[in-house]
């Protein structure tokens, strides 16, 4: 399974690409898309969308994971990322990808086992479960954190299902 890895942002958002096989994950690619910070909000959406989705068409993702607005005190900051989460969720949803949304807490406790983790902590520990992972910027290591803990969790999703179905065989 292929997974994009989304940390949506207006100034910048990180992306990433991880393949999943039998609890193995490879490193694709990450980076970052940016959007002029001096144009008016409208075009700095389209933008991130744009990037994003020469991104999806580029390495054909089977299923995509965005990670939840965090919620602080400035209303406006909190609305205008809210913004570039429908531009970024939008991308993978036109190509009828699967989109999972993830809580940072969970996708940090996922990654270090602590919900609370710093950023240097969650790079490092991408760093670790991602050999042969090139150097990356904060933006794109979150980025593949979220789709790290979407593999995660998806695969614990499906034994959970694989034995449920097996235990309704059997009775």
């Amino acid at each position: 399974m292929r997974v994009l890895g989304l940390d949506p942002g207006l100034r910048m958002t990180g992306w990433g690409i991880i393949e999943s096989d039998d609890q193995r994950l490879r490193f694709v690619d990450a980076g970052f898309v940016t959007a002029d910070p001096g144009e008016p909000l409208a075009r700095r959406l389209t933008e991130l969308h744009e990037a994003l989705l020469v991104i999806t068409n580029r390495f054909q993702p089977d299923e995509a994971a965005v990670e939840e607005t965090f919620v602080n005190r400035n209303a406006t900051s909190t609305l205008k990322l809210g913004q570039a989460r429908g531009a970024v969720l939008l991308a993978p949803g036109l190509r009828g990808l699967p989109v999972a949304e993830y809580a940072p807490n969970a996708v940090k406790k996922s990654v270090t086992g602590s919900g609370h983790a710093s950023k240097e902590q969650v790079r490092a520990m991408v760093g670790v479960l991602l050999p042969g992972l090139r150097e990356v910027g904060f933006d794109a290591a979150d980025a593949l954190a979220v789709a790290i803990c979407h593999c995660h969790l998806s695969e614990t999703t499906d034994r959970w299902r694989a034995a449920e179905a097996k235990a309704k065989i059997a009775t």
